[in-house]
């Protein structure tokens, strides 16, 4: 089950909060370059801060089949939310998504991860803090890899942001799924102060600058 039966209500209540935090609303362009076209699912992992915003943001976007939180960038025996969420480790908190590439690609992606946040912030995102909420592709290919860094250098040579872009490549090694509490956190607890200033806003950012990338309701 995915963020689609409850966009109704995400959106009710960004636009019933005043002075929380948004991300900026740049316009950012659509890839020049993309990964090749492909048959079946593919994967993709991407880590922009607290991973209960970044889940909701792909969730509802169409062409995507699931979204996972958990961690990338250091090993399995660490891969816990204690010592991850203190800082302790080299993780970051991330999400593994999995899309139809006929349907979104990877390039698109690439632009609702920086529409949906601060690409210029580093190691951190909004009022999260530390290396954990570091903005990082994790690249599962030479291609994705050339895609991201060519993404990179549109981006900053438009001068999209007034900063330049902070996110960084890290070759995935492997994805550990986070705990069962943290899995659709923003659907399960839409009430959530912390989903109310911070995972709600991000959501709102994509429906206002992308909506042809957000699922339509079934109807």
């Amino acid at each position: 089950m995915t963020l689609l039966r409850t966009l109704p209500l995400t959106l009710a209540l960004a636009l019933a909060l005043t002075g929380c935090a948004q991300p900026a609303l740049a316009d950012v362009p659509a890839p020049t370059l993309d990964v090749a076209k492909a048959s079946g699912t593919k994967t993709a992992v991407f880590a922009s801060g607290c991973f209960w915003c970044v889940e909701a943001v792909f969730e509802a976007v169409e062409g995507v089949e699931s979204v996972v939180s958990g961690y990338a960038g250091d090993g399995p025996d660490n891969a816990h939310y204690d010592v991850v969420g203190a800082g302790r480790t080299k993780h970051a908190e991330a999400v593994k998504i999995t899309y139809d590439p006929g349907k979104v690609t990877y390039g698109q992606l690439l632009q609702i991860m920086f529409v949906t946040s601060d690409p210029t912030q580093k190691n951190g995102q909004g009022p999260d803090h530390g290396s954990q909420y570091r903005s990082t592709v994790f690249y599962g290919s030479d291609e994705e890899k050339k895609v991201v860094e060519s993404f990179i250098r549109q981006v900053d040579a438009a001068k999209t942001y007034g900063d330049p872009i902070a996110v960084t490549l890290e070759k995935l090694s492997a994805f550990y799924p986070a705990e069962d509490y943290h899995q659709d956190f923003v659907r399960l607890h839409p009430d959530h102060p912390y989903v109310r200033a911070h995972s709600v806003p991000r959501v709102t950012a994509l429906l206002k600058k992308l909506p042809e990338r957000v699922k339509k309701p079934k109807s």
